[in-house]
């Protein structure tokens, strides 16, 4: 690779969309590219294998702002940094996946709770607003933070 990948070979070898690489050097996850003298971005295989491993670490739900910082050390910065601070990002993100999975699972009992009373019991609002989406633990409700399902009850 003698003169380098335009940014459309570099986005068909990687699997990243052009614009999002022109987004990812503009917010300083990869840096600027060399420039052909036609103006073409021109990027080395060095470029495209920082672009594939920011690729799979966003396909793994690392914030863009973290990577952003763990670049550095791609950029010319020492490489054993790399590993333990990668080690954080995975392990916080497991952190929340897993998270994610224990609310996921709380609605899905709520859901399962709320569908099977609904199945069996007979419509008896009268007057009354209707209480069917409620669970044994009150009616089910979203935590401030925005994550879906959870009951404060079951919190």
């Amino acid at each position: 690779m003698a003169h380098g990948l335009t940014i459309g070979q570099v986005a068909k070898t990687s699997g990243v969309a052009a614009k999002t690489i022109r987004y990812y050097e503009q917010i300083g996850v990869l840096p600027t590219p060399s420039r052909a003298a036609s103006g073409y971005r021109l990027y080395d295989q060095p470029g495209v294998e920082r672009l594939r491993f920011i690729r799979r670490a966003r396909s793994l739900g690392l914030p863009l702002q973290q990577l952003k910082t763990l670049m550095g050390t791609f950029n010319g910065g020492a490489r054993p940094a790399l590993r333990p601070r990668l080690r954080a990002l995975v392990r916080a993100q497991l952190d929340a996946v897993t998270n994610q999975i224990i609310e996921l699972e709380r609605l899905r009992q709520q859901l399962e709770q709320i569908h099977q009373r609904m199945r069996t019991s007979v419509g008896r609002s009268r007057g009354r607003a209707c209480q069917c989406l409620e669970t044994k633990n009150g009616p089910v409700r979203r935590r401030e933070s925005g994550h879906i399902g959870t009951s404060e009850a079951t919190a």
